[in-house]
């Protein structure tokens, strides 16, 4: 059965969550071959975690993108951006010191975050009012996937294109035809870059929102610039209230989130004295599990099962997940591979099954119910750079100041990110909000009136 156009749009938009989520743990990825092969430390490693897609860059693009987004349309982002991320991952791909490998993850980073306002309020205005939860669902799908194919990728790597010899080495230019260990992290971009040109060519094909047009047809073409957008948006009492509570439910969680994306493979190195091929193994199960998740979970029930309900399930395994790990796992013999045993696969399987239908997921949705149309878009940057900037300085604290590549470091940090989620589990479940099988134009009309300051 052919698929409609909204199911076509969702599919083409969700491949910017992919591209998201798989440039940051291929960065991830490679931080520790990078290190060696640019000789630089974790002063270096927590600049190159905090400036990209996972912090500081994605911030500032979405604060950026956002505003476009409002002002000249979602399908302006979609003819354009794509093509900036394929330009940022070109340079990662050949990078030979760390000036360009700097270029590339801030440029890569300003596009995935540029795209992110214009795809959720994509998905969501092209849905109907019980189709919402299930077409986010199938673009966080593809942000699962971007890891777990990364991952599976990388471990395939790791007994084709050995990054390391047996001493801990980087492997010499010559290894691979010209090329020294670093041939494995390249081709991880270079998957990136191709994937990007061909969702670039599907998305600038994209009819624009409806729901976009016809807004911009009502307010009789007037635009707000920068600055009277973030007016509008912060000075209006029921947009704080919602960005307040947005930000409180999804900063907590993805402070988490984020530090395992970005720093994950190296604090098992580091940490837990793990091998690459353990480590990509049980990331490539984790995601695979998140993006089952996704589909099984929010995308088939996230219409149907109160919020509330999901919400509070999600976040009381995702606590759980991390209990786990910092009280029972690190405590063992100093959390060595060989202590860890089971309990990395409970984390593995608590984890991976919570955040397929997590906070991301319901952040996602809420941050584009919950505002007009006219500034959707300028608003979720707003929230977003908030997010990713603060994740940003906790990039930069969580590994050069906590230490989290010593056992008494990565516990320290654990039990800071058991605190967040657990302030994420009370406040989405205490304040979640009742737009489940309401149009947006319903909801809209409920929070702001007739007319919209």
């Amino acid at each position: 059965m052919a698929l409609s156009q909204e199911k076509k749009g969702t599919i083409a938009v969700s491949l910017t969550n992919f591209l998201d989520s798989g440039c940051i743990v291929a960065s991830g990825v490679a931080l520790a071959a990078w290190a060696i092969a640019f000789n630089f430390d974790n002063v270096w490693v927590s600049i190159l975690g905090a400036v990209g897609a996972n912090a500081f860059g994605a911030a500032v693009g979405a604060l950026i993108g956002g505003f476009l987004a409002d002002r000249f349309g979602r399908k302006f982002i979609y003819t354009y951006n794509l093509l900036v991320y394929a330009t940022g991952v070109f340079l990662i791909m050949c990078a030979v010191n760390l000036p360009m490998l700097c270029a590339g993850i801030v440029i890569s980073g300003l596009s995935v975050g540029a795209g992110v306002p214009s795809s959720w309020s994509y998905i969501s205005e092209m849905s109907s009012s019980t189709s919402r939860a299930a077409n986010i669902g199938i673009s966080q799908f593809a942000w699962s996937c971007g890891p777990a194919v990364i991952f599976l990728i990388a471990l395939l790597f790791s007994f084709i294109f050995p990054t390391f010899g047996p001493d801990g080495a980087l492997l010499p230019a010559g290894t691979y035809g010209p090329f020294d260990g670093l041939f494995a992290m390249r081709l991880l971009f270079l998957i990136l870059f191709v994937v990007a040109l061909i969702a670039w060519n599907l998305q600038r094909k994209l009819e624009e929102s409806k729901d976009w047009t016809e807004k911009q047809d009502a307010a009789a073409g007037k635009r707000d610039t920068f600055i009277q957008m973030m007016g509008r948006a912060l000075t209006n009492s029921v947009n704080v209230k919602s960005i307040v509570f947005l930000v409180a439910v999804y900063l907590t969680w993805n402070i988490v989130a984020g530090t395992m994306g970005q720093f994950m493979p190296y604090m098992y190195a580091a940490a837990g004295h793990l091998d690459d091929t353990t480590i990509s193994l049980l990331q490539a199960v984790m995601w695979i599990l998140t993006a089952v998740g996704s589909l099984a979970i929010f995308s088939k029930f996230g219409d149907k099962i109160p919020h509330r309900i999901l919400f509070a399930a999600t976040a009381v395994m995702a606590l759980a997940a991390w209990v786990v790990m910092v009280f029972f796992g690190m405590q063992l013999e100093a959390g060595t591979a060989d202590s860890w045993g089971w309990l990395l696969w409970v984390f593995v399987a608590l984890w991976g099954i919570s955040a397929g239908f997590s906070a991301q997921c319901f952040y996602a949705l809420w941050s584009t119910e919950l505002f007009p149309t006219l500034y959707r878009g300028g608003v979720q940057g707003i929230m977003f750079f908030l997010v990713r900037g603060v994740l940003g300085i906790w990039s930069l604290v969580a590994v050069a100041g906590l230490g989290v590549e010593t056992p008494a470091g990565f516990v320290t940090a654990g039990i800071i990110m058991c605190g967040f989620l657990l302030v994420s589990l009370v406040v989405g479940v205490i304040w979640c909000p009742n737009t489940q099988g309401r149009t947006l134009d319903e909801i809209t009309e409920e929070r702001y009136g007739k007319h919209i300051d």
